[in-house]
């Protein structure tokens, strides 16, 4: 498929040019190696604890991809460029299925180019492969009630429960939601079993919540973890086990969410808005449009209503948006489209611009610090930011300007001219052209912020006989094993995502507080500390002579004697 084809070298290339980044990447990898080490399929572990926060599937690919390539970074990443190919060739799919080749190239290359999707497409986190089995669920749901194939509505539905499998039970139940609820509004909601056949419901349930009763044997109280703790109470925010995370406001996320997908979102929304004035949910042939634009609507509204938000929960509607994006270019005035993507391009070449003749810190405050989850952590801990100085992302941001001042040009003259073609292709130009340097700047936070040189310092200079310690939760430096070869014990770092598991009597010995770590300082022993946190903040600072052996990514070496 062309739209695949496309896409590939963008997601592919330099998979391993760099090491983990930590926080981010580094704990997914390690569960990954973990498991592959253990043989078994649950308890998932972190560090050897168990690790209840995600289902398996996610680190089940990747084990299987370190059994065939060895582990290692471009392995791991690998995972999530294949999940996010899988996506764009879906949408593709379903946009030539519901409409027409040229609309369905456009829809695939129009959710590769949504900036937010593309970055996860070369991280290692679930949201990829979440964003790559609805995609694929939609796309085989939707086309089986137009072409009237119940066998792939089975399958669609199947496909809806890999989704819990990959992230979220939610990603099995609500996207059979929107799509009941287009039906029910086309007045086709029966028979029920023409697009919830109950084949499809089996499979998907089977699928979804099958795993639950094997994780529950081998860890009790995952049940109730993930049901009360990390959906009811965690929306409500009164968890049990709350981790680090510092969610959105409502304002912080809807932005984020929007310019993750931009201009993809302006064209969808204006078919949205002539779906809903010409009351396009009564005609039984925009079924797949109306449930499209519920899912689209539905994730980013009420999320943005949800008192809990990341930056990447907006992701599972990009698919949705991608297509009815894509509508959008076959069907409005091209004159007026052309022209309001030249007035977002020339305003971003101007914002461009002027960041990179300034000090940057709209740049550095307004765009890093409501993107990244790591560097909201650390304002909430009173540290330095986790990312690079503003020179390293300078002349990358001169160069996006420069881009997008071109595509601006583009974009009018194919608009004065009504070339509904050009105007579109120099859309997905100007936006490919952007692409490397999301890579390019990716690749310097995770540079900057990576445990490997700590790691390696640890890997070079511990004893078998020595204790290497980590302050804070573990998923801050989460890769510390993977490049330290040594298994940490884990000081003043149970409000984590190993939470759950430091409760547990069998693990009781991996996390440390600090009266026991003042022990062990001060015993016959060799004992090693990394830490992240400010020194002022870090239990370094009662610790009789430490001293400092490293620093690097943030975080410092501290060793006994």
């Amino acid at each position: 498929m062309l739209a695949v084809a496309v896409a590939a070298p963008f997601l592919l290339t330099g998979l391993g040019a760099v090491p983990f980044d930590d926080p981010g990447e580094g704990m997914h990898a390690e569960i990954a190696r973990e498991l592959l080490a253990a043989g078994r399929p649950l308890p998932l572990t972190l560090g050897g604890v168990a690790y209840v926060d995600k289902p398996p599937l996610l680190y089940a690919l990747m084990a299987a991809a370190f059994s065939v390539a060895g582990p290692s970074e471009g392995a791991a990443r690998l995972v999530s460029a294949l999940a996010a190919l899988l996506a764009v060739g879906a949408t593709a799919w379903l946009g030539t299925r519901l409409l027409d080749a040229r609309t369905g190239l456009v829809a695939g290359l129009a959710l590769l180019s949504s900036l937010g999707f593309f970055v996860y497409g070369r991280y290692v986190r679930p949201e990829a492969l979440f964003v790559a089995t609805l995609a694929l669920g939609f796309a085989l749901t939707l086309s089986g009630l137009v072409d009237r194939r119940p066998p792939r509505v089975v399958a669609g539905l199947a496909i809806f429960g890999l989704a819990a499998l990959a992230k979220d039970p939610l990603g099995t139940v609500a996207p059979p939601l929107a799509i009941g609820l287009a039906m029910v509004l086309a007045g086709r909601a029966r028979p029920v079993r023409a697009w919830l056949p109950a084949w499809g419901v089996a499979l998907a349930l089977a699928l979804a919540f099958g795993w639950w009763a094997l994780a529950e044997a081998v860890t009790p109280g995952f049940t109730w973890y993930t049901v009360v703790d990390n959906h009811l109470l965690n929306v409500a925010r009164a968890r049990v086990f709350p981790d680090e995370d510092v969610p959105l406001s409502a304002a912080e996320f809807t932005t984020v969410a929007l310019l993750g997908a931009a201009p993809w979102v302006l064209p969808a929304g204006v078919v949205v808005g002539r779906l809903v004035t010409r009351r396009a949910w009564r005609e039984p042939a925009e079924i797949p449009w109306i449930a499209l634009a519920l899912w689209a609507v539905g994730v980013l509204g009420l999320t943005a209503l949800s008192p809990f938000r990341l930056p990447h929960y907006g992701l599972p509607a990009y698919p949705a948006v991608a297509l009815l994006a894509a509508r959008g270019w076959r069907e409005l005035d091209v004159r007026w489209l052309a022209g309001v993507h030249a007035v977002l391009f020339g305003v971003l070449a101007i914002g461009c611009a002027t960041a990179w003749v300034t000090d940057g810190a709209a740049f550095m405050s307004g765009v890093i610090e409501a993107s990244d989850v790591a560097t909201r952590k650390s304002a909430v801990e009173l540290g330095p930011p986790p990312v690079p100085e503003w020179s390293s992302f300078q002349p990358l941001v001169g160069v996006t300007g420069l881009v997008f001042a071109g595509g601006a040009v583009a974009l009018a003259i194919a608009g004065r001219r009504r070339a509904r073609t050009a105007a579109v292709f120099a859309t997905i130009v100007t936006l490919a052209l952007v692409l490397p340097s999301a890579a390019r700047s990716l690749a310097l936070v995770s540079a900057h912020r990576t445990v490997k040189g700590i790691g390696d310092e640890v890997r070079r200079h511990a004893d078998a006989a020595d204790v290497v310690a980590l302050e804070g939760p573990i998923e801050n430096a989460g890769a510390l094993e993977w490049y330290s070869g040594r298994r940490p014990v884990i000081v003043d770092g149970r409000r984590s995502v190993l939470g759950f598991g430091s409760t547990r009597p069998e693990w009781r010995d991996t996390f440390w507080d600090g009266a026991r770590l003042d022990r062990a300082w001060q015993g016959p022993g060799r004992v090693w500390l990394v830490t992240g946190r400010p020194p002022e903040r870090s239990v370094v600072t009662r610790l009789p002579a430490a001293r400092l052996v490293a620093t690097g990514g943030g975080r410092r070496l501290y060793v006994n004697r």
